[in-house]
Parts: structure tokens; C-alpha cells; sequence
């Protein structure tokens, strides 16, 4: 199965009444689980890494996108329907990079633009995105960071500035703020469901929600038929990832054959660990979200 251009997938998923699911990986074993995932449920799937964090101000220097796009001759091989995505960055060079190195799709964050300056910005991505026959998501609205203990300062997206923007910068498909929270790690956020109703009568690209981590599962139907076709995780990805090193990591003593815990792939072997606990999540998230309780035909 070739690499799925995004819009194909979320055209397939509006007219079927379900959402694709965008599991975002971090390294080799989450992106393996994401991909493994989705073949072992014969399901659509999108992978991918964050660019905002690969080059985040914490680190010594940016990565090196061309080895996590590399990744995609991964993705070429699969044996469902994938789309590659290099999510939430604001660098005009960083996503012309990934465009170069194998991503598909790219989404363009906003957080620390504002909205001119925003919309620039968006305009020379598709500038540059279209061409390669690359998916564009934007984003109206701002969603709360619950990892800041509180979940203010979110600004739920305007239906005029969105359909504005749309026609304005071309874009495919747009995230939205309809309270939704980003790295909420504990409990669900509150969702305003008439505020996605306005949203969806005033565009008409795909719609977005981010921060699925804390999304309450069971609005999910709701917010499909309201056109939401992609839903974003990460979080809760990387809390299963860490509970179950930290499970398999507890056995370990110096001096301890080392080798057996990571690289030869047994069952004390922490990658392993990781990647089976993941699997399991998304396809959990995947049977949630992804088929809206129904199954979908290949």
C-alpha cells in the first residue's frame, strides 16, 4: 500500500461517518507500533512526529529531520493506508525539510504567532505543500496546555475567522478549539459541542481536534457527524510507553546482562515493552475513534 495522500483519507472518512486517528510517534518502537497497529486491525492510519519538539528550545540543537523522514519508506510498505505527518511546527524551514525528506502532510502550528502573522505563514507553506501534492492543516482558536496545571487561556475558534482563513490560505483542513485541551494528563476536558456545530456550518474542509488525550470518548459520534475527521493523540501514547518501561526497567541489576534488557528483543527487552504497550493503546484509540464503533471496509 503506497503512501496515502491525507485528504484521501479524510474525504473516505467523512463519507463513511468516522475519524482517522493521528498517533504521534517519538522513536523507532512507537512509530513500529502505530504502523503495526493499524495493519493488525486493517485500518487507515496517520504517523508521525511532532517538529515543534524536535527542535524545542530544551534541546542542545534541533534533530535532524532526515532520519525520522526516512521513516517513510516504512510507511511506503505498509499494508493499510497511511498518511506521514510533520505535526505542529512553526518553521518555514523545518517543514519545507520534512516536504523534502518524506512527509506528506504537515501541520502549521499557531500558538506563538498571531493571526497575520499566522496566515503568512500558512500561505508559503501550501505555497510550497501543493505542489508536492502535500496536505496542509491549519489551525483558528487557541486549545489550553493542561500540562501548565491549569487549563486557561484557550480561545475557542471563531466560525467567520475560520471560514476567512480557509479561503484565504487554501488550506485542507482545519484544527479546532472547541475546549479540547492539549497534554491533559489526567481526566476528560469539556467539550462544546454547539460551538463545533457553528464551526462546521461556516467551512468546509475536514475538521481537526487536537489533544485527544483528554477528549471524552463518548462525544466521539457526536463530533464526527459534525465533521470531525481527524483526532490527534500523543499524550496518553507516552504515558503507556513509560508505565511499561518502568515495569520491565525494575527487574534490572547491575551487573546484569545488559543486551537482554534492550536490543535482543525477548521478553525483558524495554523496546519490546514499549512497543507492545503502545499497539495496544492505539488500537484501543483506533476501535474507539477511528471506526465509531463499526467496522471499516478496506
Amino acid at each position: 500500500m503506497p503512501l496515502v495522500p491525507m485528504v484521501e483519507l479524510l474525504s473516505q472518512a467523512r463519507r463513511g461517518g468516522y475519524a482517522v486517528c493521528y498517533c504521534e510517534s517519538w522513536n523507532l518502537e512507537s512509530f513500529q507500533a502505530v504502523i503495526e497497529a493499524a495493519e493488525e486491525l486493517n485500518s487507515p492510519v496517520i504517523a508521525g512526529f511532532n517538529g515543534g519538539f524536535l527542535m524545542h528550545s530544551s534541546r542542545r540543537k534541533p534533530e535532524d529531520l532526515g532520519f525520522y523522514g526516512g521513516m517513510a519508506m516504512a510507511v511506503r510498505e505498509a499494508a493499510v493506508p497511511v498518511s506521514f505527518i510533520l505535526n505542529e511546527s512553526e518553521n518555514l524551514a523545518q517543514i519545507a525539510r520534512g516536504l523534502e525528506v518524506g512527509f506528506n502532510a504537515v501541520m502549521v502550528e499557531n500558538h506563538h504567532l498571531g493571526l497575520p502573522e499566522y496566515v503568512e505563514l500558512v500561505k508559503q507553506v501550501v505555497a510550497i505543500a501543493h505542489p508536492r501534492h502535500a496536505f496542509v492543516e491549519g489551525q483558528i482558536g487557541y486549545l489550553p496546555d493542561g500540562s501548565s496545571g491549569s487549563n486557561g487561556n484557550g480561545v475557542i475558534t471563531d466560525p467567520l475567522l475560520a471560514k476567512a482563513f480557509i479561503e484565504d490560505t487554501g488550506v485542507d483542513a482545519l484544527s479546532v478549539s472547541i475546549g479540547n485541551v492539549h497534554i491533559l494528563t489526567e481526566g476528560k476536558a469539556s467539550v462544546n459541542i454547539e460551538a463545533l456545530r457553528q464551526i462546521q456550518a461556516s467551512v468546509n474542509v475536514p475538521l481537526v481536534v487536537h489533544g485527544g488525550t483528554g477528549f471524552p470518548s463518548e462525544c466521539a459520534a457526536d463530533v464526527i457527524a459534525l465533521g470531525v475527521a481527524k483526532f490527534n493523540f500523543g499524550t496518553t501514547l507516552k504515558q503507556t510507553y513509560l508505565a511499561a518501561i518502568r515495569e520491565k526497567l525494575a527487574a534490572y541489576r547491575e551487573p546484569m546482562n545488559p543486551h537482554v534488557f534492550l536490543g535482543m528483543g525477548g521478553p525483558e527487552d524495554l523496546m519490546v515493552a514499549g512497543r507492545e504497550a503502545v499497539k495496544l493503546k492505539v488500537k484501543e484509540l483506533i476501535q474507539t475513534y477511528g471506526f465509531a464503533e463499526r467496522k471499516r471496509q478496506l
